[in-house]
């Protein structure tokens, strides 16, 4: 079924492309993320260390394989958010964190550079792929964002199978959520706030996401984003990741952006359509749209993250505030880098 779907979707990316156009020579590009945060070298054994970067070299050749056989944006960070959606080492499909109440809710967007149409999907229980329903929901939905139960009727609807909820189940993410809920049943006694409470929480439960941007040999741009949200998150919460223009944006015009990080922060400084608008607008580079943004006042009014972005040209700009952030890249000018600490 998922082989099908995905070839599906592959035709109806190539289908708008000229099948006499000579793209040998046009950059193509990719970058992916799986997480901004508290990620510091002393907490990994080389086996770990070893294991994540294999994971994201994984992805990010997985994107690039498409793109090097002339293959759309789109159906390059599909492959690549795939990988990192079936790892349980991060927040995304398989390795969700777990919501308050012991489940997984996962959001996920996706946006085409060519035509700025855009599906995104949140609070789904149900689905393995959550960037799959997404681009279904751009390609072959009236709407923009579905969530929860009527974007799982879709989805069946799409000849989707629906999945149980502890297929995402891990163990380490399951102890995060204990250690959550002790250190949120300590603070109660001071206060009876929820909002008091949970920002109590370090930064670490409330940031985790994967994602992608590309370029392809038709000069095509594309986002994808994926998540399971913040530890311990209650009453439905909603992150960054499925909200277009705050953690998913691109537009041949200016830039593709795939954002990670504390999300209500990234929503109320529009981070991904911020960066963008300044190349657009202001021709500034994505190198500096980007600094501006993520060390701008969204990081001067407490907001940690990072951003993965490429430009029509197939420039590439990874900046992020956090300790670290899991990443990696690749294109026609420049070999597979793959880092996860601030100093590489």
């Amino acid at each position: 079924m998922k082989s099908s779907l995905l070839g599906a979707l592959a035709l109806l990316s190539m289908s708008s492309f000229s099948a006499f156009a000579d793209t040998s020579a046009n950059p193509i590009a990719i970058a992916i993320h799986g997480g901004a945060g508290t990620i510091e070298k002393a907490r990994f054994t080389p086996e770990q260390e070893k294991a994540y970067r294999a994971k994201l070299s994984e992805a990010v050749e997985a994107g690039y394989a498409v793109l090097d056989q002339g293959g759309a944006s789109l159906d390059a960070i599909n492959a690549a958010i795939n990988v990192l959606e079936n790892s349980p080492y991060f927040n995304a499909g398989k390795g969700a964190v777990y919501t308050y109440e012991g489940e997984h809710e996962l959001d996920s967007s996706i946006m085409d550079g060519r035509t700025r149409e855009a599906g995104a999907v949140a609070g789904v229980k149900h689905i393995e792929n959550p960037i799959d329903l997404a681009r279904l929901v751009m390609t072959n939905s009236v709407h923009v964002m579905l969530s929860g139960a009527g974007a799982e009727e879709f989805a069946q609807q799409q000849g989707m199978k629906l999945v149980e909820n502890s297929l995402f189940d891990t163990e380490n993410r399951y102890k995060a959520l204990l250690k959550a809920k002790e250190k949120l049943d300590k603070a109660k006694p001071a206060t009876k706030d929820y909002q008091a409470l949970h920002q109590a929480l370090p930064t670490s439960y409330k940031m985790g996401t994967v994602g992608a941007v590309a370029l392809d040999s038709h000069g095509n741009i594309a986002a994808g984003t994926s998540t399971g949200g913040m530890t311990a998150k209650r009453f439905g919460r909603i992150g960054d990741s499925p909200v277009i223009g705050a953690g998913t944006f691109a537009d041949n015009a200016s830039c593709a952006v795939s954002a990670t990080g504390h999300g209500e922060y990234f929503i109320r400084y529009q981070v991904a359509s911020d960066i963008c608008a300044r190349v657009q607008y202001q021709g500034k580079s994505i190198e500096q749209a980007g600094n501006e943004v993520i060390f701008g006042p969204m990081f001067e009014a407490g907001g940690t993250g990072g951003v993965i972005i490429v430009d029509a040209k197939g420039n590439i700009s990874m900046p992020f505030n956090t300790e670290g952030m899991y990443r990696a890249s690749k294109s026609s000018n420049t070999p597979t880098y793959v880092a996860i600490f601030k100093d590489e």
